[in-house]
C-alpha cells in the first residue's frame, strides 16, 4: 500500500497526516468501515520533550452520525486526567492535539528532561457476529512528570440491522438490569478466586455494576478501567458472564438466537 505523508504547519504545532482511509474499507452485509490515521507532533518545543497524539480510529462512509460518534467519545477519553480547566473540543482530531499541546507546555514545566506528554486515540473491531459490530475503544494519555499515564477502555457496540448503536438497556429484557447486575457480581467472585485474591482485597477493592458490555459470540465481556475495582499495578479486569447465564436476561437477539 502506497502512503504519501503530508507536513502541515497549523496553530503552533505540526501534523503528519498519513495513510488517512487509504485502505479498502472493509464490507459485509451490514455496516462499511475505513480506517482513520492521524499523527500529530508539536512544534517549538525541546526536541526531547515535543508532545505527541496518535490517531487510530474508524470512519463510516454512509453513517455520519456513527462517525461522529465514535470520534465524540474517543476524544472524550483522551481527556486522562486533566486540571479541569482546559477546554477540550471533541469535533476533530486537529483540535484535540492543539489542546494537549497546550496542556503539554505546562507539563514540561514539572517534568524531569526528556519526558513528554504523549496521547493516543484508538478505535478497533472487536467482534463481528450475527449482524452485531463490536468496536472497541482505547486511549492512553500520559502528561509528562505523571508516575504512570492512564488507560481507558469502552466498547461501543451497532446493531447492523438497525444501523445505529445501542446501549446495555437495548441488549436487556424489560425489567432485567438488576439480573444482569447480579450476574456480572458472580463473574466478579469467579474472577477473585481466578485471581487468588482473597476477601480482604475484594474490601478494600469492592465489586460495583457496569455498562461498558461487549456481547461476543460466547460470552458477554465486562471491561473494568485502572482504579475502578483494582490498584494501577492490576490493569483493566475482564469480567465473562456466558451466555447460558444471560437467557431471560438478555434479548435472545443479543445471544446469537436470532
Amino acid at each position: 500500500m502506497s502512503c504519501r505523508k503530508i507536513l502541515v504547519m497549523a496553530a503552533g504545532l505540526v501534523v503528519l497526516a498519513g495513510c488517512q482511509a487509504q485502505q479498502e474499507p472493509a464490507e459485509m452485509a451490514g455496516m462499511t468501515y475505513e480506517p482513520v490515521e492521524a499523527h500529530f507532533v508539536e512544534s517549538d518545543c525541546p526536541a526531547a520533550q515535543c508532545a505527541e497524539v496518535e490517531v487510530r480510529a474508524l470512519h463510516f462512509p454512509d453513517s455520519p452520525e456513527l462517525s461522529g460518534a465514535l470520534r465524540t467519545r474517543l476524544l472524550a477519553m483522551g481527556q486522562g486526567i486533566t486540571d479541569g480547566e482546559t477546554e477540550w473540543p471533541r469535533d476533530s482530531w486537529e483540535a484535540y492535539a492543539e489542546a494537549f499541546f497546550a496542556l503539554a507546555g505546562e507539563d514540561r514545566r514539572y517534568a524531569p528532561p526528556h519526558a513528554s506528554s504523549q496521547a493516543s486515540l484508538e478505535a478497533k473491531v472487536l467482534a463481528r457476529h450475527h449482524d452485531l459490530l463490536v468496536i472497541e475503544l482505547g486511549s492512553y494519555v500520559y502528561h509528562a512528570g505523571q508516575a504512570h499515564g492512564m488507560p481507558l477502555t469502552e466498547f461501543m457496540v451497532i446493531d447492523e440491522r438497525l444501523g445505529r448503536e445501542i446501549t446495555l438497556d437495548d441488549m436487556l429484557l424489560d425489567g432485567q438490569a438488576p439480573a444482569f447486575q447480579e450476574a456480572l457480581a458472580r463473574a466478579h467472585e469467579r474472577w477473585l478466586r481466578d485471581q487468588e485474591l482473597d476477601q480482604e482485597f475484594a474490601a478494600g477493592w469492592p465489586f460495583y455494576p457496569s455498562q461498558n458490555v461487549a456481547p461476543l459470540e460466547t460470552a458477554w465481556v465486562v471491561r473494568y478501567n485502572v482504579y475502578e475495582i483494582t490498584p494501577y499495578a492490576l490493569g483493566q479486569p475482564e469480567l465473562s458472564i456466558p451466555l447460558v447465564e444471560l437467557e431471560g436476561i438478555a434479548k435472545p437477539r443479543y445471544l446469537g438466537q436470532e
